[in-house]
């Protein structure tokens, strides 16, 4: 009954902005860790940011000072703030939940159909 569904994808040219979002909806009890990945073609998929349930983040090298990943748990939304874009940022950017659905299930990983980032001239 979960669903991530991205939106903000699309074309920019190079050094422009684009803002991600996902928001999670269903039967959910609680979010605990959120991130984006995003793959490009022929290549594999990489973890771009990361955010804990506290706010704690991470980025991967290549985009830092460039990405920011934010939450509102009180959507169950979660977004990256996508600067300075650059060409090799171009790939299908996917959102990932770590999920609890209730008090009585393990913790689950969900996925996100997937938002296509086209950074090109």
């Amino acid at each position: 009954q979960v669903q991530l569904v991205e939106s903000g994808g699309g074309l920019v040219q190079p050094g422009g902005s684009l803002r991600l979002s996902c928001a999670a909806s269903g039967r959910i009890f609680s979010i605990y860790a959120m991130a984006w990945y995003r793959q490009a073609p022929g290549k594999q998929r990489e973890l771009v940011a990361s955010i804990t349930s506290a706010g704690i983040t991470n980025y991967v090298d290549s985009v830092k000072g460039r990405f920011t990943i934010s939450r509102d748990n009180a959507k169950n939304t979660v977004y990256l703030q996508m600067n300075t874009l650059k060409p090799e940022d171009t790939a299908v950017y996917y959102c990932n939940a770590e999920i609890v659905v209730t008090t009585k299930t393990p913790t689950g990983y969900y996925w996100g159909q997937g938002t296509q980032v086209t950074v090109s001239s």
